[in-house]
């Protein structure tokens, strides 16, 4: 998913709706504000994901569950969604925190943190066991992967594939992660696209973006937003109340939901068709981030959820969709371009049924987004 040699854009037909993919990350509770060592606090927060379920059902999302060790091991946790996934509710996907994930080979450091940055063969064993307790617990073996931290690496492409993954939600469009030892996305766009060697996998970026009259400035409107001392000075919050620049992330995290509505438009404009709605399921129980401190900052969190998927389904006229919907409807729209192009090139307009030298071409058109 790093490699842009490997890339292959998706190319939406303009009547194409829009579609929204609703990811959970599906993980123990842990201290935010301590930086090391992380460390599973518990998982009882899980449970309270019921009252958001019942919210998607409202609106027929079917929302993605990436599941990380403590969850997939834990009955109170696994138990629940094991369950939503029986009732066909929701999708499962794998999601790697290398301190909770045994083995424990590795050093417990912040660089550590981002499973990417261990050796090819921890990282690969991490997820085979991963994937394993998924599998024995909840009964699927996941396709969809979502790295802990956002932290893929070199080889994490190939591991992915190995193993069976279909999916990776993994890229932070248009981010560098490496000042804390992360993986640099600078160059990755917010729209999917496939990667690596056949059978290619699909990337379904976070849905990033920014607004405002230096939106489109490249460099300048993420150095504007991004950059460590003007957060210090507050310079992003200004700039973004004077309407000049402003990065949002789709979710309820600490964005507003005219923030989301903002970016929501913004990218519906430059062609997006697929956006990545995503939240961490601790959030759900008050104290465990800093999202939602108390009873009144969940129904505020509740709130902005709902007020989303009513205004997706409403004024966008978009639907839920699931990675595994959004990676069946990719391809059927790859097999109808493979055969325009084929049948463009053995007969040319004009020009009888004669094929061209070299019979037809096979294959995906454009490269990277």
């Amino acid at each position: 998913m790093l490699d842009p040699s490997t890339w292959q854009a998706i190319h939406w037909p303009a009547e194409q709706f829009p579609m929204v993919v609703v990811v959970v990350d599906t993980e123990a509770e842990f201290d935010w504000a301590r930086r090391q060592p992380r460390r599973a606090m518990g998982v009882t927060s899980v449970k309270s994901q019921m009252q958001m379920q019942r919210i998607f059902e409202r609106y027929q999302v079917r929302p993605t569950y990436v599941l990380d060790y403590p969850v997939s091991s834990t009955p109170e946790a696994y138990e629940i969604i094991r369950e939503l996934h029986r009732s066909g509710t929701c999708e499962i996907g794998a999601h790697l925190q290398p301190w909770d994930n045994p083995p424990f080979f590795e050093r417990k450091t912040e660089e550590n943190s981002y499973p990417g940055n261990l050796p090819c063969e921890l990282e690969r064993e991490k997820l085979v066991r991963l994937s394993r307790i998924i599998q024995e617990n909840v009964g699927v073996r996941p396709r969809i992967y979502k790295a802990g931290r956002y932290g893929v690496g070199r080889a994490t492409a190939q591991i992915l594939s190995e193993l069976g993954y279909e999916i990776d939600l993994s890229v932070v469009p248009g981010t560098d992660l490496t000042r804390q030892f992360g993986p640099d996305f600078s160059h990755c766009g917010a729209h999917p696209y496939w990667f690596g060697k056949a059978p290619a996998l699909l990337e379904i970026p976070r849905s990033i973006g920014y607004t405002g009259l230096l939106a489109h400035t490249g460099n300048l409107a993420y150095a504007l937003t991004m950059n460590e001392r003007l957060k210090a000075l507050h310079v992003p919050g200004i700039l973004a109340r004077l309407r000049l620049v402003e990065r949002i992330t789709l979710t309820p995290e600490g964005i507003s939901f005219d923030e989301q509505r903002r970016l929501t438009r913004a990218l519906l404009h430059e062609g997006q068709r697929v956006f990545s709605f995503s939240y961490h399921s601790p959030s759900l129980a008050p104290g465990n981030t800093p999202y939602v401190q108390n009873e009144a900052d969940l129904r505020r969190f509740l709130r902005r959820i709902e007020q989303y998927l009513e205004f997706f389904a409403g004024e966008i006229g978009g639907r839920a969709a699931t990675p595994f919907e959004v990676k069946a409807l990719a391809e059927r729209w790859r097999s109808q371009r493979d055969t325009e192009h084929t049948r463009k090139h053995r007969f040319p307009p004009g020009g009888g049924r004669q094929e061209v030298s070299g019979g037809p071409r096979h294959g995906t058109t454009g490269v990277g987004p």
